[in-house]
Parts: C-alpha cells; sequence; structure tokens
C-alpha cells in the first residue's frame, strides 16, 4: 500500500516538474537563441549604419521575449498530463497572447520607420506624438480585431453598441475630443510645426517641442514649458518665424550726429555689418547687410542697420557684436552718437511767441 502511494506521488510530482523542466528549458534555450541573434543584427546594423535596422532591433526586442514565454508555455503543455479541453483553452490563451506581441512589434516598427521618413521628406504627416497614438491606436484596433476574430466572438453588435453609446461619449468628452481633432488638424494643416519658433497673441513665444492630444508644449528662451490646449491654440493669433524659412532680418536702430557726413556713416556701418555677417555664429556670410535713413529726429539723424540671422535667436548674439564692434568703430572714425538734446529759446520766451501780444497775452 505505501509504495502504491509513494509511486502515485512519485508519478503526481513527475507529471508537474516534467512540463515545468521543459517550460524552463525552452525558455533558456529561446532566450539565448534571441539574445545571439540580436547580438549578431545589432553589430549588422552598427556596421552598415542602417537605422531602419536599429529601430527594428529595439521594436522587437520585447515581443521577442513574450514569444520566448509562449513557446516555453506551449510546447510544456504538449508534454502535460492535463486534459484536452484544457490544453485547447491554454493554446487559445498563447495564440491571443502571440496576437498581441505581434502587434505591438508592428506598432514600435511602424511608428521608427515612419519618423525616419519624416525626417527624409516633407510628410503630409510629421511624427509627434500625437500622430505616434494615432499609428498605435491603429494597430492596436486591427490586433484587437484579430483576438475577437480567433475568439469567434461577432464584432458587428460591438459595433453597434459602440455607434449607440458614440454620442453620450462624445458629450462627456467634449474638451477632450475638441483638443484632439484640433491637434490632429494642426498637424495635418503644417502651419505649425515641432520645431518652429511662435509668437502666440497671449505674449507666450518659443520653440514647438510637441504636439500631443490634448496640448501643444512651447519650450521658451528661458527653458520653461508653455502647455496650451490645441483648441485655444487654432483660435489665437499667431506668429511663425520659421514657417517659409529659418533665417530671418535683424533690424537695429541707431542715430548719428547732424554734422555727420552720411555717405562715410553709410560706408562705416555696412563695412562693420559685413564683418559681423562672416565671423559671428549665427550670421548669414552671403547677405549684404544695408541701411536706411528715415527720420530727422529731435537730436539726430535716425536711421535702421537691416541684416540677416540663420534663426530668431540669432537675432542676439548678432546684434550684440554688432553694436560693440560700430561702437568702437564709431570712436576710431570720430562718427558722433548724440545724446538726446532739448534747446531753449530764451529771446523768443522773453520777446514774446509770434502771433502773440505781448501786451493782452492774446
Amino acid at each position: 500500500m505505501e509504495n502504491l502511494l509513494t509511486s502515485e506521488m512519485i508519478r503526481k510530482s513527475l507529471a508537474i516538474i516534467i512540463p515545468l523542466a521543459i517550460f524552463l528549458t525552452v525558455l533558456l534555450a529561446g532566450c539565448l537563441l534571441r539574445t545571439y541573434l540580436f547580438s549578431r543584427l545589432s553589430r549588422w546594423a552598427a556596421k552598415t549604419g542602417s537605422r531602419m535596422g536599429e529601430a527594428i532591433i529595439s521594436a522587437a526586442k520585447s515581443p521577442s521575449f513574450v514569444l520566448c514565454i509562449m513557446l516555453g508555455a506551449y510546447v510544456a503543455l504538449e508534454f502535460s498530463n492535463l486534459p484536452r479541453t484544457m490544453v485547447e483553452k491554454a493554446n487559445k490563451g498563447l495564440s491571443i497572447l502571440a496576437v498581441v506581441a505581434v502587434t505591438m512589434a508592428a506598432a514600435n516598427i511602424l511608428c521608427a520607420f515612419t519618423r525616419m521618413r519624416a525626417e527624409r521628406i516633407e510628410s503630409v504627416l510629421p511624427i509627434t506624438s500625437l500622430s505616434d497614438h494615432i499609428i498605435r491606436i491603429v494597430v492596436y484596433g486591427v490586433g484587437a480585431l484579430i483576438i475577437l476574430n480567433s475568439l469567434g466572438i461577432s464584432i458587428a453588435p460591438i459595433l453597434a453598441t459602440l455607434g449607440v453609446g458614440g454620442l453620450a461619449v462624445a458629450l462627456a468628452l467634449k474638451d477632450t475630443l475638441s483638443n484632439f481633432f484640433a491637434g490632429f488638424h494642426i498637424i495635418v494643416n503644417r502651419q505649425i510645426r515641432v520645431g518652429d519658433y511662435l509668437k502666440l497673441g497671449s505674449g507666450e513665444e518659443g520653440y514647438i517641442s510637441d504636439i500631443s492630444w490634448r496640448t501643444t508644449s512651447i519650450r521658451t528662451l528661458a527653458g520653461n514649458f508653455v502647455l496650451i490646449p490645441n483648441a485655444n491654440l487654432t483660435e489665437m493669433i499667431v506668429t511663425n518665424y520659421t514657417l517659409l524659412d529659418k533665417d530671418m532680418a535683424v533690424r537695429v536702430g541707431m542715430g548719428v550726429h547732424y554734422d555727420s557726413d552720411l555717405e562715410k556713416v553709410e560706408r562705416v556701418v555696412c563695412e562693420v555689418a559685413e564683418e559681423v555677417m562672416r565671423e559671428v555664429p549665427g550670421g548669414v556670410p552671403d547677405f549684404a547687410p544695408l541701411i536706411r535713413y528715415h527720420t530727422f529726429g529731435d537730436s539726430s539723424i535716425d536711421f535702421t542697420v537691416v541684416m540677416r540671422g540663420k534663426e530668431f535667436t540669432d537675432q542676439y548674439l548678432v546684434k550684440h557684436e554688432f553694436i560693440k564692434r560700430v561702437h568702437e568703430r564709431f570712436a576710431k572714425e570720430g562718427i558722433v552718437i548724440p545724446y538726446p538734446i532739448r534747446a531753449l529759446n530764451f529771446e523768443q520766451e522773453k520777446n514774446g511767441r509770434p502771433g502773440r501780444n505781448t501786451e493782452t497775452g492774446q
């Protein structure tokens, strides 16, 4: 009797230990093979400089581990003593897990591929976190439909239910959906892009760092982030400094004494501005600076110097260096930048203003 009990216990233990050992063996073998393959592929991608290869490797790492677990469980189930119905249900669960792993890998690869294509060409749908989420939603939606189909669940009643409840959901998430579709409109319209420098009608300005499903992130020159709801952004007056060309005019207002030789002033200022364009980072070397006199001021003849910077933030260094250098050059050339002056004619005040009767005061 004791021998029978002992043999029964051994049999039950083996029924658990053998499938578990098979699972761990297959999992270990799969992980080793996975490590070897990814190591070889990584070296190949580094050698050839293939960004797409690196993207595929990075996207497939996590899903491949899930597939190793699934393969180990599948083989272990085939050697187990579980009832056939349970094995079939477990296999169906493993097939669902495989679909999930493949869907994850496909979404990651598609996002990486689209991002690289967007960097090479002016694509219709530039990659931001919103467009990234849209791609993932579509891929995961297809994966979900495949899973439902494998489970034998009809999709038509689900779609009908979603249609009935869609109105209630839309009303409950009105603001969220408004920001979502406004963000999608911003991306597709391409008048505001990631990397553009904007100045908003509300006063904020900075670089667009991301357009998400709810907000647009603006990084100011001070390093702070301003989050603006997408719906509000579409209704604002926005100045985009980099929509057409990143380089922009850099204007500096100046004034010289009335006794100055204006031809000499123009020549000296243009020489200094050309030097700044050539030597200062952010200047446009092939641009020919110019000046335009425009006002007889109270104490000076005023003019504007026009230079050019490669992008919006370059104007600050260009102005900084130009003002230093033109001040030094003016001192050498004897060109005077006058202080504000107001002349008072005391004789006229003493004798009375023209057209005024000094006796009556009228």
